[in-house]
């Protein structure tokens, strides 16, 4: 259960630490002293988002923790699962707020938002003000069934999901082969040509390499051979260099027995004659197999025009032109046997939908079983709510289509007169009687799921007198297996606390603070004759709050 409250610098409050027993815990205050305030707080820890406006006004940060004796063993084991164990019987949980960020710990230990509303939602649940509400819609309702019977529907709704997860992967590719035959026989002429185009160009990896190399030679033929014949010129033996170096050989070997110092002189222009003769020798050879051939040279600019241009179309070289041709081949093979695919998917379809109607049927089966079961409890706990004689029961449709939560359709349908007909909840309660069935709900739901602290919000919203006086008794009779928090403005539910807290806005300084104080039994009586007379406190109103303490205590 709760047992330790402790806010910073949250909105209106500087600073507080709140004790909470076992039991009927009630708090109490007048309009806008802050309750929202300190219920804001808990929901935090339930993974609410923080924003800097949350932070009081001159503080740098703002600071919740809740302390949780954890006695359950089903609350233990679900936090064992969440790889969280009490240290002596007990979780601390926190969040510091400051500007744009937030530090979130579990028992010092440093954690995820949803973390920490993971391990919140084992240790309790809060009904807020609106959240009665939620009971008109269906999908709501059919949740609340879900998690009571969830032993035997959970289990069961995975394999709705699981075959739902099948039949619509069938429906997907069905839909995806479902085109009409003219549309077909366009894919494939389209299919078809592209891949013809590329077999018919029969390319080799690397020749457009080869080609562009070939290319460049034959369209600078002409310059190579005018350069060439002009470097043979200066370089030959017709007053080219070799002719000049050779005459310089033979000058220089008359003088080269005169010192001994010119003999690596020599050796250098002998090796440079040497050089040219070779150079002007391969030149000459290179010239003489230089030719321009008008139809080669026409076939490889073809052959390059046509490789580009399938560049462009499919891929920017010829392994990604040739990967492109793989694909479509694959295509059209499946086009090819699309009749053969198209009555597979069909049978594979059929097949698939009867083992989601099996499993959707069973999972129907087993909700229909334990909604008896809620229905029985629900009217229980709305008699004991004053609905004398409530008639209520889960009604069933079938949807036209399937979801992966199977086909059912819930409706809570309930009558309060006698021989009246059972019809929506929307249609006949009021917003207190909504309160009412919500409680029931809530009831029945904490003593399945074995939560320990519930939390209710103005639970008493558009109800008064002998109504909320079995409201409280309600409360009372939860809080015997659950430690509860509610929050009420009601004087019949305040009287039925075991422990009753005050909570109050005071003006120091200028400045607003929110303070909450336990009260005694005296401060018990004196707040309740407020709540039943307003500020001016009669002798009569103070005997009638201590009348509704011990009757409610009786």
């Amino acid at each position: 259960m709760l047992v330790h409250l402790h806010v910073k610098n949250l909105a209106l409050i500087e600073e507080t630490e709140v004790e909470f027993g076992p039991g009927l815990n009630i708090l109490t205050g007048e309009t806008g002293a802050g309750k929202s305030i300190l219920l804001g707080s808990i929901q935090l820890i339930l993974g609410g988002k923080t924003s800097r406006s949350m932070i009081r006004e001159n503080a740098s940060y703002a600071l919740v923790e809740l302390l949780f004796q954890v006695e359950n063993t089903k609350a233990r084991e679900s936090l064992a699962a969440l790889d969280i164990y009490p240290e002596d019987g007990q979780v601390l949980m926190s969040r510091k707020i400051m500007d744009g960020r937030s530090i979130n710990k579990i028992n010092g230990e440093t954690s995820t938002v949803s973390q920490m509303k993971a391990a919140a939602a084992c240790l309790l649940d809060i009904h807020g003000q609106h959240e009665h509400q939620s009971l008109l819609y269906g999908d709501r309702q059919l949740a609340i069934l879900d998690v009571y019977g969830k032993e035997r529907i959970l289990p069961a709704r995975e394999k709705v999901r699981e075959a739902y997860r099948e039949y619509r992967n069938c429906m997907d590719q069905l839909k995806a082969l479902d085109m009409d035959e003219e549309q077909r026989n366009r894919e494939k002429a389209f299919l078809e040509f592209e891949i013809n185009e590329i077999e018919e160009a029969a390319l080799i990896p690397g020749e457009d390499e080869t080609l562009e190399d070939r290319y460049r030679k034959l369209s600078n033929a002409r310059r190579i051979m005018e350069t060439a014949q002009m470097v043979r010129g200066m370089t030959g033996y017709e007053q080219g260099a070799a002719d000049m170096t050779g005459n310089a050989l033979k000058e220089f070997s008359r003088i080269a027995d005169y010192d001994k110092d010119l003999a690596p002189l020599q050796e250098a222009l002998v090796e440079i004659d040497s050089l040219l003769s070779d150079f002007c020798r391969d030149l000459s050879s290179y010239m003489d197999s230089l030719t321009f051939d008008e139809e080669t040279f026409f076939e490889t600019e073809k052959r390059l025009d046509l490789i580009n241009s399938l560049k462009a179309k499919y891929g920017q070289t010829i392994p990604e032109i040739l990967s492109y041709q793989k694909e479509q081949q694959e295509k059209l093979e499946k086009l090819q046997k699309f009749e053969e695919n198209f009555q597979f998917l069909k049978e594979k379809l059929v097949q698939s939908e009867k083992i989601l109607e099996e499993a959707s049927h069973e999972l129907s089966e087993i909700r229909k079983e334990y909604s008896k079961q809620l229905d029985e409890k629900i009217i229980d706990g709305l008699k004991e709510l004053n609905f004398a004689d409530v008639d209520f029961s889960i009604r069933f449709d079938r949807r036209k289509n399937y979801t992966d939560n199977g086909y059912d359709a819930v409706e809570y349908e309930i009558s309060t007169n006698p021989g009246e007909s059972r019809k929506p909840l929307g249609q006949i309660v009021s917003g207190g009687e909504l309160s009412r069935i919500m409680l029931a709900v809530k009831s029945v739901m904490a003593d399945q799921e074995k939560v320990e602290t519930l939390i209710f919000d103005e639970i008493d919203t558009g109800v008064s007198g002998l109504a909320a006086g079995r409201i409280g008794q309600k409360l009372k009779q939860t809080a015997s297996g659950h430690q509860v928090l509610c929050i009420t403005h009601t004087p019949q539910i305040a009287a039925f606390a075991d422990n009753q807290l005050l909570i109050e806005k005071k003006v120091r300084d200028n400045r607003t603070f929110t303070e909450i104080h336990p009260l005694d039994l005296d401060g018990r009586v004196q707040v309740l004759a407020r709540m039943i007379s307003g500020d001016k406190v009669t002798d009569l109103s103070l005997a009638n709050a201590r009348e509704l303490i011990e009757k409610s205590q009786g």
